[in-house]
């Protein structure tokens, strides 16, 4: 894999309700910027690239965001890879510090969004998705809006297929909504009752209000380095070593099986985890805490199956046991995941990122998973891109 990697600052803003605050991307990039790289305790002038992730936005705005933090003529990169856009900022900041490239990188995303539900900027062209919708239509009705209706679809299908239950669904929106009560950053801090969660409005399928994430303004930070930069910098006390990290996008499966499952990124996410998995030297049954990509509950319970929590179809029954929440196997989603937290695509990855190196270092206050010592975190775009990467401190 080539030299190590640490995250040694992270920062994010509280993610808000889109119009909520009086603020515009660059403030929201000077806030988490500036957090994270005090939180690491390195100046600006020592970074040496920058990648900057966001999906709605104008050519350079990575370039705007990050001039709220210094003008210093580094390498700036614009990343946009749909909901999975954040971690790719991510993965690019690591692969540039693992192959020597530089000792010390920015990742930052961030979004502005609209209200409502995602919608496309450019109509005189074919939509990324295209592909996707058209095979999926052939499986089940087309319905508006696109995204709850594929992941929406590939829940009914899990219902067909395995018998999962509406209410196995939203027992995840339940957790989520419970966990994101301890988060000052979420956007949501409300905690709903099993019954409020199914009793909201239905969007497809299994899929209600309550269990969709929301469109979000946000952003998030990290600082990554090489393993030098920790020892000249005294930083092994903050550091977390990203001990495995891998990109997959779409695969012949995911068009070849005809199934909704795949079409929404299972086999990506599956093949990404076996690539980390063999790189960190881990198990899923080694990992302690899960930052997942939960866009819709639907989404959750086909990740625990595609990252070895449990066998294929058994997703349910792991809800049931109640294993991936505090006292549980795994806490999942501890930040309260898209679902409560929010979505703003760019950030959304980063803020994964930041969660579980609080919970690494042992800083997340009352979302604190007690002992963390592994982390894995999973971030997906449609149209396709997963990136699944694991953690561990660098003091154990």
């Amino acid at each position: 894999m080539g030299g190590r990697v640490y995250v040694v600052g992270v920062g994010m803003t509280k993610f808000e309700k889109p119009g909520g605050r009086d603020w515009d991307y660059p403030d929201m990039a000077r806030e988490s910027g500036t957090a994270a790289l005090a939180d690491a305790g390195v100046d600006y002038a020592q970074v040496e690239a920058a990648y900057v992730g966001y999906v709605y936005g104008e050519s350079t705005a990575g370039q705007r965001a990050v001039y709220e933090l210094g003008l210093t003529g580094i390498p700036i990169v614009n990343v946009n890879n749909n909901c999975s856009t954040g971690s790719t900022a991510l993965y690019l900041a690591t692969q540039a510090v693992r192959s020597g490239q530089v000792d010390c990188a920015l990742a930052l995303g961030f979004e502005k969004m609209q209200p409502g539900s995602l919608g496309s900027t450019f109509d005189d062209r074919e939509q990324p998705l295209m592909r996707h919708l058209l095979a999926l239509a052939e499986l089940h009705e087309f319905a508006m809006p696109p995204a709850p209706y594929m992941f929406g679809a590939a829940g009914v299908e899990h219902m067909r297929r395995y018998g999962t239950t509406a209410e196995q669904f939203a027992k995840i929106g339940e957790k989520n909504h419970r966990h994101s009560a301890n988060n000052p950053y979420a956007q949501f801090q409300d905690v709903y009752t099993l019954a409020e969660i199914l009793e909201s409005r239905q969007v497809y399928g299994p899929l209600t209000k309550l269990q969709c994430s929301p469109t979000s303004d946000g952003s998030g930070a990290a600082i990554i380095v090489s393993e030098s930069f920790v020892e000249r910098h005294g930083l092994a006390d903050r550091a977390v070593e990203i001990v495995g990290q891998a990109m997959v996008t779409d695969l012949p499966s995911t068009f070849a099986d005809r199934s909704a499952i795949s079409l929404v990124g299972a086999d990506m996410t599956r093949t990404a985890a076996a690539k980390v998995y063999a790189q960190a030297g881990i198990t899923a049954s080694d990992v302690d805490v899960i930052e997942l990509h939960d866009c819709f509950s639907a989404n959750e319970l086909l990740t625990y199956e595609a990252l070895g929590l449990c066998a294929e179809g058994e997703g349910g029954k792991l809800v049931d046991a109640g294993e991936t929440t505090y006292g549980g196997q795994w806490v999942v989603n501890p930040s309260g995941g898209l679902i409560s937290k929010g979505h703003p695509l760019g950030a959304t990855g980063l803020a994964q990122c930041a969660e579980l190196t609080w919970q690494l270092r042992g800083t997340a206050d009352a979302r604190q998973v007690p002992g963390a010592s592994v982390a894995l975190q999973h971030n997906i775009g449609l149209g396709g891109a997963v990136v699944v990467t694991a953690y561990r401190p660098a003091n154990r």
